[in-house]
């Protein structure tokens, strides 16, 4: 005779039936077989909670920093039980990336509230099966003593599911839930009680539960405090170091703990860590902090959602890989379009990395944790997601899309300014990321044309960065001849002569025309354009005669090889003009300048920006012959247009006021000068930087309005700090270090 195995029961299926109750249990014997009898469990109501019963894993407060406000919003939705009637059910859903510190927070609320529930039980919901499991546990400890080793989970859990819907008032912890389907049997039987779900996902929780708490990364303080708790405080020396670590390991708790908890256990410091994380940053992302070789890592914990992913939608492991080599936030969606061969594919792919909380989705952008970024731009032969080949092709295709959306005519291209700005960020962690020995043409391109935009928007010191490494990147790949290498040095010059460095801008300059010469042609338009900039380096360090001479060869050989309405000829009008300014030539300066600000109305446009300059351009002229009522309002209009046009902030706008401020003062009204040299001054240091050479003209000049009124106590050491930040900015013999010297000078001798 064989002995006959118990049925067993689905899970709140239609049909399915109940373990059996009663109090029989054992062996029947007879003969020589031994018939097992099926376990009967007791019916579930007459089985009492047992005081306190929990299955919580050990309490982690030592951890727990920075939730305060996600803890309130638990205790808001889930409430005391005891307030509630008995069939009254609150399901609250966190969801977040992986590491972000859900089920510590979980389990934080957990132990808090324990001893307010009948029972509560973790339940380990990654699949169907662990749900079972931990539901059969809960069935075996409230049966102490049965012997349950030889009953399906099913069962075990059936009965503790009746258990459950039998004695209110518990609350059911759902770890790491994989997918809502999963949990809804449970969520719709069971009616009595709290459910506490934690998951990657962020969808499908609305059918299920109230609105999900998405969980953020900490606060700096918070993460900083968590460090400290897990590694200790450290030297007060550390105190820097600590804080920079945080925010290295973007304040996510997971990475704070590996981080810590390996400092404390090796006797390290945060600045080694920092350091070693730095240099090998795959491999701390894979190195528990506590040494067990088993413990959950930054990296293990992503891969395994990197595999799911990857089965449902390749695309999206390419896209999160492609976002690597970007600025973490405020990703432009329609600068990953394309990246796809079939229409909308992006859309999908996006969509299913922000249900699983691998990435944050808005309308227009998309983010992604820095760490996340750090794991995916760093090869690991053990991990498939980062083949040096998968990771290469991101890096890639991240150019091309970077390349590819870059407006034209980053200087005076208005319309195409915002759209800079949002692909700055991303431009500048491309670059970052990446060695300027693995740079392409499009690198170059995009280094090139950030370097003119940031020329245009008076960002010197990252212009002139990225300009000396177009030319470098040009030369390895072209060759020092070739055209694009020349344009390249020829706009890097410009950028030292911007920033007042003019010992390397001239020499620069002058090489390159004459490279230009030999390699392109006397006429042709870049070797003109050297010329014309090498003029104005001349112009710049007072070399007039030579600057003259140029300009004026330059104007006609663009006349005839360019015609006179080329904007390239128009710009060679307008540096002819103010050179003539310069010698204090007004007659032919005026009339050229009237001339071209005729002409650029006509071909460019009331509103270009270089038809804007041409009006200060005007106006300054006017102002310099006594022609004080027409170069007021000129310099008004076009203050007020360059605001409309530019922008409160473009450094043609700050020109324009600072212009108008000593129009002012020349006609003596100091309280309208002076107001607006202190903003000017105040805007340039704010948006130039202290050390800008414009920045360093509005000193001088508001100084100089101090000292026009009698206020020498202002005056003096205004001059004095413009002169030494002159000094150490553009050296000795700089023309703006010895007319603010001069000015000093002479404002001393009138203290004396």
């Amino acid at each position: 005779m064989h002995s006959a195995s118990p049925e067993t029961p689905g899970l709140a299926t239609a049909g399915a039936r109940s373990p059996a109750v009663g109090t029989n249990n054992g062996a029947i014997f007879t003969g020589d077989t031994t018939i097992q009898a099926p376990l009967v469990l007791p019916p579930p109501a007459d089985v009492p909670a047992p005081h306190g019963m929990h299955n919580l894993p050990r309490p982690v407060g030592h951890r727990f920093v920075g939730r305060s406000a996600e803890m309130a919003t638990l205790e808001q939705a889930l409430g005391p039980p005891n307030e509630r009637a008995a069939t009254h059910v609150v399901t609250q859903a966190m969801s977040g990336l992986g590491g972000i510190g859900k089920s510590t927070l979980a389990l934080n609320f957990a132990h808090t509230h324990r001893t307010g529930y009948t029972a509560v039980w973790w339940i380990d919901a990654e699949t169907p099966e662990t749900i079972a499991g931990s539901l059969a546990q809960l069935t075996i400890r409230a049966n102490p003593g049965t012997n349950t080793s030889g009953v399906p989970s099913a069962v075990l859990a059936e009965w503790a599911l009746a258990w459950l819907d039998s004695h209110p008032g518990w609350l059911l912890v759902f770890d790491n839930a994989t997918h809502p389907d999963h949990l809804a049997p449970y969520l719709a039987r069971l009616t009595s009680g709290d459910h506490l779900i934690t998951s990657r996902l962020t969808y499908g929780w609305h059918d299920l539960a109230a609105t999900p708490l998405h969980l953020d990364v900490l606060t700096p303080p918070a993460a900083t405090r968590l460090l400290h708790q897990l590694a200790g405080p450290g030297p007060s020396s550390e105190a820097a170091a600590a804080q920079e670590l945080a925010d290295e390991l973007g304040y996510l708790p997971l990475a704070l703990e590996q981080a810590g908890a390996y400092i404390r256990r090796t006797r390290n410091t945060y600045s080694a860590y920092l350091h070693r994380f730095r240099t090998q940053t795959a491999r701390m992302l894979n190195t528990p902090g506590n040494g067990d070789p088993h413990s959950t890592t930054i990296a293990r914990t992503w891969h395994v959602t990197l595999d799911t992913i990857a089965e449902r939608d390749p695309l999206a492991v390419h896209l999160l890989h492609v976002m690597a080599w970007l600025a973490p936030h405020d990703v432009p969606r329609d600068l990953l379009n394309g990246i796809a061969d079939e229409p909308d594919a992006d859309t999908d792919a996006l969509a299913l990395l922000n249900d699983f909380s691998m990435i944050t989705l808005t309308e227009s952008t998309s983010a992604m944790h820095r760490l996340l970024q750090a794991l995916a731009r760093t090869p690991d032969p053990k991990d498939p997601h980062r083949s040096d080949s998968a990771i290469s092709q991101a890096q890639s295709t991240a150019a091309t899309l970077i390349h590819d959306a870059l407006p034209d005519d980053p200087e005076t291209n208005t319309a195409g300014w915002p759209r800079w700005r949002a692909l700055l960020p991303h431009i500048d962690a491309y670059l970052t990321h990446t060695h300027p020995d693995t740079d392409t043409a499009e690198t170059d391109g995009i280094l090139y044309s950030a370097s003119q935009f940031l020329h245009g928007q008076g960002q010197l010191s990252q212009a002139t960065q990225y300009a000396q490494r177009s030319v470098t990147t040009s030369a390895r790949l072209n060759g020092e001849d070739h055209p694009d290498t020349l344009t390249s040095r020829n706009h890097l010059a410009s950028a030292y002569e911007s920033a007042g460095s003019l010992g390397r801008a001239i020499p620069l300059h002058e090489q390159t025309l004459t490279d230009s010469i030999r390699v392109l042609g006397e006429d042709h338009p870049d070797t003109l354009i050297s010329r014309n900039n090498l003029a104005g380096a001349y112009g710049s360090v007072g070399d007039l005669g030579r600057a003259i001479s140029l300009y004026e060869q330059n104007l006609t050989d663009r006349i005839r090889v360019l015609g006179e309405d080329h904007p390239d000829t128009l710009i060679s009008r307008n540096n002819l003009a103010y050179a003539y300014t310069s010698v204090g030539d007004w007659g032919r300066a005026i009339s050229l300048y009237e001339q071209n600000l005729t002409d650029r109305i006509r071909v460019l446009g009331e509103d270009h920006p270089s038809t804007l300059i041409s009006r200060n351009n005007l106006a300054g002229a006017y102002g310099s012959v006594g022609d004080l009522g027409r170069a007021i309002s000129l310099y008004e209009q076009t203050l007020t247009d360059s605001i409309r046009v530019l922008g409160e902030d473009h450094p043609s706008t700050l020109t324009s006021g600072n212009n108008l401020a000593g129009a002012y003062g020349s006609v003596g009204d100091w309280g309208r000068a002076i107001s607006l040299y202190e903003q000017n001054l105040t805007d340039r240091i704010r948006v130039l930087g202290e050390d800008h050479p414009d920045t360093l003209t509005s000193g001088n000049n508001l100084a100089g309005a101090y000292e026009s009124v009698g206020d020498l106590g202002r005056a003096i050491p205004l001059y004095e700090q413009t002169l030494t930040d002159s000094i150490r900015v553009l050296g000795e013999d700089h023309p703006t270090t010895r007319i603010v010297r001069d000015n000093l000078r002479e404002a001393r001798s009138k203290s004396d």
